[in-house]
């Protein structure tokens, strides 16, 4: 209604040219406003509360499988993983020469190191040709310390690929997050403990991916096409490469 004239304006009251302009603004949007139709998701407890693991491969997994599809020569050589070696071996293959699992805990099966990133003094420097760190960063409230400690086993030329979440339900029980990240916040932190070295920062996910992920559905669930697309405004999924520049320390 803001093409009227100052004569019709004059004319029509105000009360009617507001109606007028609710109405014009509900007509030309679509769908209208109020006939949204939610369908399975009008609910305000998600569908499953696992991330989706019941009902598949969870979209953020999804995401984190393509990105080390994308990085995959560069596991190689002494390759370090944390929690498991389950990346190791399946984007490493025959290019790994040793695998090296960290975890908080030696009862863990496959662990060969046992420390915390924040402290691991007892961690060898420039040590390993790639560390692969998938979904961990979250928990760990002294980020910055845990990056320095990547960059300082990592071998000069060596490889960190990094996975944190953008957008995700939050853990229950003894794991609890202590941050989700945007690009920037990634950028920024890997930047400042990489000096000079080589940083990339990606986005994974849509709003549809991310509003289906917060739903625990699965990647299975929808169409490729769709989780395809990515949209840096909804990144479910966050993801680094970093490379750690030759003569560095």
């Amino acid at each position: 209604m803001n093409a009227l004239t100052p004569s019709v304006k004059r004319v029509i009251p105000l009360q009617l040219r507001r109606l007028l302009s609710h109405w014009a603004t509900r007509s030309t949007r679509w769908p209208p406003i109020g006939k949204v139709r939610f369908g399975s998701l009008d609910r305000v407890s998600p569908i499953s509360s696992d991330w989706g693991f019941a009902r598949g491969l969870p979209i953020d997994r999804y995401y984190i499988d393509r990105f080390l599809e994308n990085e995959v020569g560069r596991v190689r050589g002494r390759v370090l993983e944390i929690d498991s070696n389950d990346y190791t071996r399946r984007f490493g293959g025959d290019r790994v020469v040793l695998s090296d699992v960290l975890h908080l805990s030696e009862m863990r099966p496959g662990v060969t190191l046992v420390g915390d990133l924040t402290s691991a003094d007892h961690l060898p420097s420039n040590t390993f040709d790639c560390v692969i760190l998938t979904q961990t960063l979250q928990f760990i409230y002294d980020v910055q310390a845990a990056i320095s400690t990547v960059h300082r086993i990592l071998k000069p030329g060596g490889t960190a690929l990094v996975t944190v979440p953008g957008l995700s339900k939050l853990t229950e029980g003894p794991w609890k997050y202590f941050w989700l990240f945007t690009s920037l916040s990634a950028d920024r932190l890997f930047r400042e403990c990489f000096p000079a070295g080589e940083v990339d920062v990606r986005c994974w996910g849509n709003v549809l991916a991310a509003t289906a992920f917060l739903h625990g559905l699965a990647a299975e669930e929808l169409e490729q096409a769709s989780l395809d697309h990515l949209d840096p405004d909804f990144a479910v999924v966050v993801s680094i490469r970093a490379v750690k520049r030759d003569g560095t320390r």
